[in-house]
């Protein structure tokens, strides 16, 4: 019932990263690796929206042409999307497997055995992005609130919140919980291994 499906419009253009950030990346800006999963070319995770907030601050100041950030939850879902309406960008329920997404391998129920896969490992949505379904939560710039039912333009979320909206489901997260459309949040400062 968070989940309605709205027209929205973005009216600037904006680019995002074909990947997660990789280990290798963060490691190279904050000189550590706090990920449980290690492999250079695999998700950072363990990593929290206030961690996240540093790392940009410093690799903006080295390459203040970049201006990087966070993408908005409406931003997120549009890339996710990549054109298309149906739960994932490649058709519903049935065409989900673990071909496709690192999930729990089951619809609604999660699996605590699995573990994150290195970047690239699964196919890309129409525009090029990788693993926009499953191996980590991406978090969003949104405090998480009301999803607006009307048609919205540019819309950043809530001013001001408790958690912070992330997307996308993860490697332990039930099928359900890496569609498009699904909604999760929590604290700024929250780590767990399957938020990057």
């Amino acid at each position: 019932d968070n989940e309605t499906q709205h027209q929205v419009t973005l009216s600037q253009g904006y680019w995002l990263a074909d990947t997660t950030c990789t280990q290798q990346l963060w490691q190279a800006v904050m000189s550590e690796n706090p990920s449980n999963f290690e492999g250079e070319n695999n998700p950072v995770e363990r990593v929290s929206f206030d961690d996240i907030q540093k790392f940009l601050k410093r690799i903006n100041k080295q390459q203040p042409d970049l201006d990087l950030r966070l993408p908005t939850e409406a931003e997120w879902e549009n890339a996710c999307r990549a054109g298309t309406e149906a739960p994932f960008y490649f058709g519903g329920k049935d065409e989900l497997n673990l071909d496709q997404v690192n999930y729990s391998g089951e619809w609604d129920n999660y699996n605590a055995d699995g573990k994150t896969q290195p970047v690239k490992s699964y196919p890309s949505n129409p525009w090029g992005l990788h693993e926009m379904h499953g191996n980590v939560l991406e978090w969003c710039q949104d405090w998480y609130g009301e999803y607006p039912a009307e048609l919205v333009v540019d819309p950043d979320g809530p001013e001001s919140g408790v958690n912070r909206v992330l997307r996308g489901g993860s490697w332990i997260n039930d099928g359900r919980d890496c569609r498009s459309a699904n909604r999760g949040w929590s604290l700024p400062s929250d780590r767990i291994d399957n938020f990057g």
